[in-house]
């Protein structure tokens, strides 16, 4: 059969998949957003549905005083004696820890640290035994893939920590995953920078300590070669065997705009490839090394059809699942319906690094229209409440309603690093407390329109590469976002519609 990449699309890196049975789990960052891990479930590796979320709780994890793109990063999951666990590093406080579960549809426990230090943790479970592992530096100074063995029921580190392998030599060593394979271990990592250069490399030995023999022709996997290439930034995988016998690796990877347009703002999302051993032990990956959007394999059967939803609307997403909001959201806020959402406004807006009233989707595709209709009666009092195109609180561009002492009006502004400009203001007459949005998304462009009957009115359009990575910076990706700013003030959001070309 043949499948398309991203086999998840939008913001959802650093991907960590395990099998139970005939099922595949799967995690993803969340970094500021909450709820914290997404947790996604397949059948046939291809098509995936999110089934939950690890943290749910403010107990579980602390945002309020993460920053973007800090908080909860790389993610690992695994399954042993019945029982799921999430390791993951909350990078702001700079704490490695883990929560379980026995129902992995249900709640995760609260979390158990372990004193070590880095980042990206693991854990390997080998004859009644837990081994826990990150990138750092050891308890003897010594950076690289660090280990040590934990009691699993506490987090207590029942030897040193210590470095297993310093990798080839690229930059930003992480992303490390340990697996025994016809009794030899292999230790995968990530080299290069989650950027254009990543790449995902390994090394083996007969010893669960070392020492670590590399793969002569690492690294296994990167498309940082594949210049003018949809798909870029390939890095940071994790091995999976499937029913029949099969490797694979799942691993992140951006689509940048354009052929020769080096920016990426739908974030780093989940892609698959088919692993091969040789008789040797040593294992190859993708397509000659490298990872591509569309994919022949007869691994999997020509009964297995690849599903993508082209629809977002408030009746078919689950407000549990497919929306994020910032850090610990306050519930009062928000009046979450089956056909609308009502927002309570606050003074804190989208431009500060802290808890605004926002609620949102992950952009999945590049091209898409998006529209809603949003209702203020605020009588005397100001704010506004819209539709953003959201990457950070310094990057983001905003379709509003908004209410002045002057009247209503629809206004189109761009925030962009310092430059926080209000391109153009439509005035409604004075009765008109509601209007129609509407955002449309192309590679290259988003435009911005309010809708009066059956035109669609322009206020004006900006350029994507300014919400990219590479513009931003962080770790993240634009999501689609409702948001209302203003004192005790409420907002009405009907009739949302995104849908993909």
């Amino acid at each position: 059969m043949k499948f398309n990449n991203p086999v998840i699309k939008g913001f959802y890196p650093d991907p960590s998949v395990c099998k139970v049975n005939d099922t595949y789990y799967m995690v993803c960052s969340s970094f500021q957003f909450f709820p914290g891990v997404p947790i996604f479930e397949s059948k046939d590796l291809i098509n995936w549905a999110q089934i939950g979320h690890c943290l749910t709780r403010k107990s579980q994890i602390e945002l309020e005083t993460v920053g973007s793109s800090g908080g909860v990063f790389a993610p690992t999951i695994r399954h042993n004696n019945g029982r799921f666990y999430m390791t993951t590093t909350n990078d702001t406080l700079r704490q490695n820890f883990y929560v379980w579960t026995d129902d992995i549809y249900g709640e995760w426990s609260e979390p158990v640290f372990v004193d070590q230090g880095g980042i990206d943790p693991d854990l390997y479970f080998e004859d009644g035994r837990t081994f826990f592992m990150s990138n750092g530096v050891d308890d003897f100074g010594k950076g690289g893939i660090v280990q040590c063995e934990i009691e699993i029921e506490t987090g207590r580190k029942l030897s040193p920590s210590r470095s297993i392998w310093a990798g080839t030599g690229g930059r930003y060593l992480e992303s490390p995953h340990m697996y025994k394979i016809n009794g030899l271990y292999y230790l995968m990592a990530a080299e290069g920078g989650t950027e254009y250069g990543h790449m995902i490399t390994y090394a083996r030995s007969e010893s669960l300590t070392g020492p670590f023999e590399p793969y002569a022709h690492n690294p296994v996997l990167t498309n940082r070669n594949l210049g003018g290439y949809e798909l870029q930034g390939v890095g940071h995988g994790d091995l999976v065997q499937d029913g029949a016998g099969n490797w694979w690796i799942f691993h992140l990877g951006f689509r940048q705009i354009g052929r020769w347009l080096t920016f990426h703002h739908l974030g780093r999302e989940v892609f698959l490839a088919p692993v091969t051993f040789g008789e040797d032990g040593w294992f190859t990956a993708g397509h000659d090394g490298t990872t591509l959007i569309s994919i022949e394999t007869d691994r999997i059967p020509e009964t297995v059809v690849q599903r993508e939803k082209k629809q977002y609307t408030f009746g078919n997403t689950d407000w549990n699942l497919d929306w994020a909001r910032l850090r610990h959201p306050v519930e009062g806020n928000y009046r979450l319906d089956a056909d609308k959402v009502t927002l309570q406004g606050t003074l804190v807006t989208l431009d500060a690094p802290a808890t605004p009233t926002f609620i949102g989707l992950r952009q999945r595709d590049f091209d898409a229209v998006i529209s809603c209709d949003v209702s203020l009666d605020w009588s005397n009092k100001e704010g506004e409440a819209g539709l953003t195109i959201y990457m950070d609180e310094n990057h983001h561009y905003d379709l509003a309603l908004r209410k002045t002492a002057a009247g209503y009006q629809v206004i189109e502004r761009l925030n962009i690093g310092d430059i926080k400009s209000v391109e153009r203001e439509i005035a409604l007459s004075d009765d008109a407390h509601e209007a129609t949005l509407v955002i449309k998304s192309e590679h290259e462009r988003y435009s911005f329109f309010l809708r009066s009957g059956s035109e669609d009115i322009l206020l004006g359009s900006a350029q994507t590469r300014y919400l990219s990575s590479e513009v931003a910076g962080g770790f993240t990706g634009v999501l689609i976002g409702l948001y209302a700013v203003g004192e005790d003030a409420s907002a009405e959001f009907t009739n949302f519609n995104c849908e993909y070309l």
